[in-house]
């Protein structure tokens, strides 16, 4: 990741741009602080007032030029930061030359000010340090070997050797700004990337998941299609991510006695809880609608507890198809399936775990399952069929186990089943419209602003 951000070129433009922008700064302070300057000049060293200017005039004008046409003459960000630096320590060896020691001493600090500016605005490789600090050493060495009457002690006690120390210092504080400039510059850009492609990874699976979301709910029957089968029901649907490993499944079917096609008619109806949520969830879901679709059309599935038994053996060898026996995987689902029989007024019922619930004039029934969910496989241990003498006006309630275990209220805890079959009972007379709403507002009430923390499924049914 590193290796492909640092060859990137957005990071270099940055760089670019903040090397310009110091650089150009420099100049225009060459240009007009330089002429500036001659005014101590005039006044300090009168004698040598013209000279000065003209070195001061020539390096201001060179710098102005450099600034104003620098595209046109192609010159390199880099040189930009050299050319005023390099002119001005020229220029300061010239001046040096001509000065007695007091006027050296005090022209010493120009001269160390020089260095230091360059070492807090310039921006350039190493290489370009060095070249500055060896010309200017060469100008000093030739411009007081040719106007100066100072000794080698003299120039370097009263300046000369402060000067060096500090020229060699900015050679380092320039390499040091340059190479934490550009590691700070290359950081935040390989984050912002990093971020960038962890945003387009992030996007691609949120797009896969939205599609695989429209594969489930093109197998998981809506509720307006639910309502065609169970026809005075209300179905709560509440996947904890996109898609879910919850769900719920529907058909009629006939009795295989009587005559009356309407009478002998068997609704099934099914509340499913796969292991996980999300997207394993959600692959499990697939495949026990596939496989509930399958078990009404086997000749030998005629009861609930057949068609677990069925779904059972099935999920088991399709998970297991290609493992090995030391990695055999009993990961399946919890589910109540329920065939209410109106021929006689019977509920026929088979559970994986999961109970079903009666209410009848305020009073509830449960019919636990057997523990044992779908997909564990014991062939030694069937799921046993029970039945229910229905009612009129019996409501039938399957479900998962996301409501009753969702965290919330004034302490955080789970909301437990104690509550939703308090839910269950004070509101059964109610028409499953109002039902739904009523127990839709209280869980959101419930959790508030926690997450929710598994994928929630209830039908309920009046007979």
């Amino acid at each position: 990741m590193t290796e492909s951000i640092t060859k990137h070129p957005a990071w270099k433009a940055e760089l670019n741009k903040t090397i310009l922008k110091y650089h150009t700064i420099a100049l225009w302070v060459a240009v007009v602080f330089d002429l500036l300057f001659f005014v101590t000049d005039y006044f300090n060293i009168y004698d040598y007032w013209q000279e000065f200017l003209t070195f001061r005039a020539s390096v201001s004008l060179i710098c102005l030029i450099t600034v104003l046409f620098h595209k046109k003459l192609r010159i390199n960000r880099e040189v930009l930061g050299v050319i005023p630096v390099l002119l001005i320590s020229v220029q300061n060896a010239y001046m040096w030359s001509v000065m007695d020691v007091q006027q050296f001493q005090q022209h010493a600090f120009a001269y160390i000010a020089l260095f230091i500016g360059s070492g807090m605005f310039m921006f350039y490789h190493v290489y370009y340090s060095i070249f500055i600090v060896v010309v200017n050493i060469v100008a000093n060495i030739i411009f007081l070997k040719i106007n100066s009457s100072l000794t080698a002690d003299e120039i370097l006690v009263n300046g000369g050797l402060l000067t060096g120390a500090v020229a060699v210092f900015s050679i380092l504080l320039i390499r040091m700004r340059y190479r934490l400039t550009k590691k700070e510059v290359v950081a935040r850009h390989a984050l912002e990337r990093s971020k960038q492609e962890v945003e387009e990874k992030n996007n691609e699976i949120v797009d896969s998941i939205n599609y695989a979301k429209r594969i489930q709910e093109a197998l998981i029957p809506p509720e307006k299609k639910l309502r065609q089968i169970l026809p005075d029901s209300f179905v709560i649907f509440k996947p904890k991510d996109i898609v879910s490993g919850d769900f719920y499944w529907a058909t009629v079917t006939n009795t295989t006695t009587g005559t009356d096609q309407d009478s002998n008619k068997l609704l099934l109806f099914s509340v499913a809880d796969c292991t996980g949520h999300g997207v394993p969830g959600a692959f499990m879901s697939i495949i026990g609608l596939k496989l509930f679709n399958q078990s009404v059309k086997q000749p030998e599935v005629n009861t609930p507890a057949q068609a677990l038994d069925y779904l059972d053996r099935e999920i088991f060898n399709t998970v297991n198809l290609h493992s090995e026996d030391d990695k055999i995987i009993r990961d399946g689902m919890d589910l109540a399936l329920c065939a209410v029989d109106y021929s006689n007024m019977k509920l026929h019922f088979a559970g994986a775990n999961n109970p079903v619930y009666i209410v009848r004039n305020k009073e509830l029934h449960e019919i636990k399952g057997d523990k044992k969910a779908i997909g564990s496989y014991q062939s030694e241990h069937a799921f046993t069929d029970k039945e229910f003498q229905l009612e009129k006006g019996d409501v039938i309630y399957t479900f998962s186990d996301g409501y009753a275990d969702q965290f919330g209220g004034p302490n955080g805890k789970k909301l437990k089943y104690a509550v939703f079959k308090q839910l269950l009972i004070d509101n059964a007379h109610l028409s499953m419209e109002e039902q739904k709403a009523i127990l839709e507002a209280y869980f959101e009430e419930w959790k508030g602003t926690l997450e929710q923390l598994d994928d929630v499924c209830v039908i309920g049914m009046r007979i």
